[in-house]
């Protein structure tokens, strides 16, 4: 597949960030001297990624405002939700017609992703199929930097992913990362809402979802959710704001 197009999910509230999202988007929160958000861009622009959209609604025109100033790939669209965010699928489906109609990589704005040998969103592209609806990128949880809790899901044979029964340990997490097929937004509320629930919408037998895989990332996974995983952001890249790209 020729995947040109992306989505960074850059519009929450930042509520576990506080007190530093009290005057900033936490995009804009640094790790090792660099936003969040520059950490993203760059990550999908070193996967081939050509066109992002970043949406917006807390303090949108303070995070609009330093992406006019990046003058490196890939080149940025906005899509601002007013006068309240619209939640991960409000939010895509919003930005569909900047992301075009063929299927795109949508991403969390609050996840770093140091190198590996083979680049995540290579592995992505080459796992995609014609029988796939969302393709996500799970973390085992042993490789999850900054992630306090329960894993996400089970993954099966062929990339197959559940939710963990009753009692049962599910080893790996959702990174915040997948391509998605836009014709899955169709008739979808116009209101907020959460992508879960397209997913919940192809659950089948046995709790196993229908039309969703996985691939499992080789690598570390910083999750920067809350002021917990900015410092163990932090402590794995080392010490001091070196203003340099992981």
């Amino acid at each position: 597949m020729n995947l040109t197009h992306a989505i960074i999910l850059s519009a929450g509230l930042g509520t576990r960030m506080r007190p530093l999202t009290n005057t900033l988007p936490k995009p804009l929160i640094p790790v090792r001297g660099v936003p969040l958000i520059d950490h993203c861009l760059d990550f999908v622009s070193t996967g081939g990624i050509s066109e992002v959209v970043v949406n917006t609604s807390y303090r949108a025109e303070q995070l609009e405002h330093y992406l006019a100033t990046r003058l490196i790939p890939p080149r940025i669209h906005f899509s601002r939700e007013e006068p309240a965010p619209l939640e991960t699928g409000g939010g895509i489906a919003k930005a569909l017609p900047l992301l075009g109609a063929a299927p795109f990589l949508a991403m969390n704005s609050d996840a770093i992703f140091p190198a590996t040998p083979t680049h995540p969103i290579t592995r992505l592209i080459e796992a995609w199929g014609e029988d796939v609806d969302f393709l996500m990128l799970l973390v085992p949880k042993a490789n999850a930097i900054g992630w306090e809790g329960r894993g996400d899901f089970v993954l099966g044979e062929g990339g197959r992913i559940r939710r963990p029964h009753a009692g049962e340990d599910a080893p790996y997490i959702f990174s915040g990362v997948e391509i998605i097929r836009p014709e899955v937004f169709t008739g979808c509320p116009e209101a907020a809402f959460s992508l879960s629930k397209l997913w919940h919408a192809r659950l089948g037998e046995g709790g196993w979802f229908n039309r969703i895989r996985a691939v499992v990332h080789e690598g570390a996974w910083l999750n920067v959710g809350d002021l917990a995983g900015l410092a163990a952001a932090e402590a794995y890249c080392g010490s001091g704001s070196t203003g340099k790209r992981i």
